[in-house]
């Protein structure tokens, strides 16, 4: 008498069976349940570090990508992955392990640097020699420029020179409509552009590098026409001067922003065409230095100092007159100074970016009325600057060369002119 099968698998779980049943499978083996934890480990041990205090760090020279609003529509998926990457906890020191273990075991630099925040062990010191010469085929953009000497760039200001989001003539053009937009309310416009590194110091950038070519043609095809076009100042003659004065280059060695020598030959530029011939008083006075941590290393997974010096201004020669400003970023920030001798009378507004943050308390000290505000707030929200122009004699707006070439700030954008137009509008002098 034989025994059919069964029909169906039993009504329990495999696992849930007798051990010596035929079916019986166990719900995790000895493999699957070290894989699991494993696997939980990764996944959550982000969430694990955040709870216990650890935060992702500022390293690349820029602010942390901010998380995708859910009214960008796919835009929110697609900015998700930045908003991801950036907020990995301890990724600034697996970068700079990177960077280490290139350097140390192979001799050489990753091929596109990614920007850490300081060296376990450490700083890696720079090669002797130009460090172009160890890869004579790059093939992609880097983050920092290895130069000669010991000198850094950012590869920011080669990749937009490439890669712009605007042709130039179109930059041109925007440009010539801000400034017909303030002007046709009844004031005044001083557009500046701030030089990058790459312009103002290229001797001591290595022999090749990837993007040389089409960042110093586009360079040159800028500078040959920007003034005469849109009216900007030119601040590479005055930099020029200032460094041959001091005998050195008015740049940092190990950041991409200038020294203060440099940015006061903006604060002068700007006050002489607001009202000529008003700085002829000025005194700037030694005030001392301090040191800080320079914004291109981090880049290479290093660490680097940079000396800031300070200075007191006495617009008539005699009398320092305090500065009331610093880093007036993220809100607008306003100083007010009594009229006198050297004082800038007319009321400004000025909106600039990193190169002109740390200038904002000299003017602050030299304008009567002077008002500062960051471009990453006027792109956030283009109605309250229209309405801080609207209120200003002067309209001040500096913009770094990377981006102004590129076309990629803020000001140019359609919807921002647009704006700035109806707010002017409502306010006609």
């Amino acid at each position: 008498m034989s025994i059919d099968p069964p029909k169906s698998l039993p009504a329990v779980p495999e696992s849930l069976l007798p051990r010596e049943h035929a079916l019986y499978r166990p719900r995790h083996s000895s493999r699957q349940r070290p894989a699991l934890t494993m696997a939980i480990l990764f996944f959550c041990a982000p969430a694990l570090m955040l709870i216990v205090g650890v935060r992702p760090a500022e390293f690349e020279n820029r602010k942390l990508a901010d998380f995708p609003s859910v009214t960008d529509g796919w835009g929110f998926f697609t900015g998700l992955n930045a908003w991801a990457n950036d907020h990995i906890p301890l990724r600034d020191h697996a970068v700079a392990a990177s960077d280490g273990i290139s350097r140390g075991v192979f001799g050489e630099a990753p091929p596109v640097a990614k920007p850490p925040h300081q060296e376990p062990n450490g700083p890696i010191p720079l090669p002797p020699k130009d460090p172009s010469l160890d890869r004579p085929d790059p093939t992609a953009y880097v983050r920092a420029i290895e130069g000669k000497g010991d000198w850094l760039y950012l590869g920011e200001d080669i990749e937009r020179a490439c890669e712009p989001l605007l042709p130039v003539p179109e930059v041109f053009d925007r440009l010539k409509a801000l400034r017909t937009l303030i002007e046709s309310s009844g004031r005044k416009l001083v557009l500046v552009v701030a030089p990058d590194k790459v312009t103002t110091v290229p001797e001591n950038l290595p022999s090749k590098y990837f993007g040389a070519q089409c960042s110093t043609k586009a360079r040159e095809a800028f500078w040959q026409s920007v003034s005469a076009k849109t009216g900007a100042l030119d601040l590479r003659d005055g930099l020029k001067a200032e460094a041959e004065n001091r005998k050195q280059p008015v740049y940092q060695q190990l950041d991409s922003h200038w020294t203060t020598e440099g940015g006061l030959v903006l604060v002068r530029a700007v006050a002489e065409q607001v009202q000529p011939g008003v700085t002829k008083t000025w005194d700037f006075r030694p005030a001392g230095s301090s040191e800080t941590n320079a914004g291109l290393p981090p880049l290479l997974g290093r660490t680097g100092k940079m000396m800031i010096n300070h200075y007191e201004l006495a617009p008539d020669g005699k009398t320092v007159r305090e500065k009331k400003l610093n880093e007036p970023f993220p809100t607008p920030q306003r100083s007010t100074q009594t009229a006198g001798t050297g004082m800038v009378r007319p009321k400004v507004a000025m909106i600039g970016d990193s190169f002109a943050t740390p200038l904002a308390s000299y003017m602050s000290a030299a304008f009567t009325d002077f008002t500062f505000v960051h471009l990453n707030t006027a792109a956030s929200d283009p109605k309250p600057t229209g309405q801080l122009m609207a209120g200003a004699d002067v309209v001040v707006i500096e913009v770094v060369e990377r981006n102004m070439l590129s076309g990629n700030s803020a000001v140019m954008s359609s919807r921002h002119l647009e704006t700035f137009k109806a707010e002017l509008a409502r306010q006609p002098r």
